[in-house]
């Protein structure tokens, strides 16, 4: 179930330097049922590195993708804002590449199918790879045609062997899911012949930039930059011809790719921005941590004080990010008697590790709290116009990052 491994993902070299500890994490998506599975609640150390050859941020400790993803407990079609921008994703996908009636469009870790349906509303042919048995379950229920399988390079060609090549490719924040980034991407290239693969990933310089310590959790294996992902992409035989910076969980990296291994003056633009912002550098990851560990203290003391006041806190959303906030913050709840959340899988739920209950976002009304946490910080536009009662009654809210700040 855990396994250490010793080198690089991006390059295969060894010079993998630590900067930054979490500690000891449980399963950021591990969400208890019953009190009493806390008794033999896995925890797992939640370490962080960065590869001094080709600058991938990464954890060299790796969970299983059975125990992650064989029973999976998100579901993207649960939050407006994701919703948004699965149909603005599809649109202009569609749109720049000029597809067709009767195109193919492969997405892998395809979750509930709510983004294949926005392409198959388009006369498109669809096809979902999803590991988790029941999630899958939910996208076929939708019409969407969805294969139950972990994806790599040999289920890359049985798929191509029975579909055809596709003319695009879609995987959104699965790479960084991935142990194998390298066997990963050369599945996606042996899906192609002409056509192309976009991505979106985790951005590095995101996190960096946004002090975003808890976006990191065991199912997050990497953090790539522009500079990483050329790198590691152009070993698969694939070329980024353009990559940008889009709003989507705290500051995700989109790019286009095609067959080849040169990359487009926009990518490399963004690499030479990369460099002189010290993306690259250890020293500035190490005083990222030293953020981290500021943070850590400060949210912690202003829910202490709160909490002396007699004021009562409640969290919004219990999203995996929120997993590894708790945690690292040793937030129980003395401090967060619940949070809330419209996904309901996880309502009923304890969260991993601090033991918080998971409650039907209709508490917040009969709870009537002074403020809320906003765990799910990237929807927090969201979430707070969506509880405008709770501010028309004189509530707070608090959102963690980078730095604690009450509106």
């Amino acid at each position: 179930m855990h396994r250490v491994r010793a080198s690089c993902r991006g390059c295969g070299e060894s010079e993998l330097e630590h900067f930054l500890s979490l500690g000891q994490q449980p399963l950021a998506n591990a969400f208890l049922r019953r009190a009493e599975d806390a008794l033999d609640e896995p925890r797992f150390p939640l370490d962080v590195h960065l590869c001094t050859t080709c600058s991938l941020v990464q954890l060299t400790d790796v969970i299983s993708p059975e125990a992650l993803f064989s029973e999976y407990i998100y579901l993207s079609g649960t939050s407006s804002t994701m919703a948004a921008h699965a149909a603005r994703f599809a649109h202009e996908v569609s749109h720049t590449l000029e597809l067709n009636d009767g195109d193919l469009v492969v997405e892998v870790a395809s979750n509930d199918g709510s983004l294949l349906s926005h392409f198959k509303a388009r006369g498109l042919r669809v096809l979902g790879v999803e590991p988790a048995r029941n999630v899958a379950a939910v996208a076929e229920n939708r019409g969407i045609p969805t294969e139950n399988r972990f994806f790599g390079r040999d289920v890359a060609t049985a798929l191509r062997a029975v579909h055809g090549p596709a003319r695009v490719v879609v995987a959104n924040q699965v790479l960084a899911r991935v142990d194998d980034t390298l066997g990963f991407l050369e599945g996606c290239a042996a899906l192609i012949d002409d056509g192309s693969v976009v991505l979106e990933v985790p951005y590095a310089r995101a996190m960096l930039d946004g002090t975003e310590y808890d976006t990191i959790y065991h199912e997050h294996l990497c953090y790539f930059s522009v500079t990483s992902l050329a790198h590691v992409a152009a070993r698969a035989g694939l070329g980024i011809l353009r990559a940008e910076e889009v709003a989507v969980h705290g500051g995700s990296l989109r790019v286009w790719l095609r067959k080849g291994t040169s990359h487009g003056e926009q990518a490399l633009a963004m690499m030479r921005s990369e460099q002189q912002h010290g993306v690259h550098a250890l020293d500035t990851w190490r005083a990222f941590a030293g953020r981290v560990r500021e943070n850590r203290r400060a949210l912690r003391m202003l829910l202490e004080q709160l909490h002396a006041r007699g004021k009562v806190v409640v969290g919004y959303g219990a999203p995996a990010k929120s997993t590894t906030l708790l945690n690292c913050c040793g937030i129980d709840t003395t401090l967060l008697p619940f949070t809330v959340d419209r996904n309901p899988l996880k309502i009923g739920t304890l969260t991993p590790g601090m033991h918080v209950p998971v409650l039907d976002a209709r508490a917040l009304v009969t709870g009537a709290p002074d403020y809320v946490l906003v765990l799910a910080w990237n929807l927090a536009d969201e979430i707070m116009e969506e509880q405008r009662a709770h501010r028309d009654r004189g509530g707070w809210f608090i959102v963690p990052v980078p730095t604690p700040r009450i509106f």
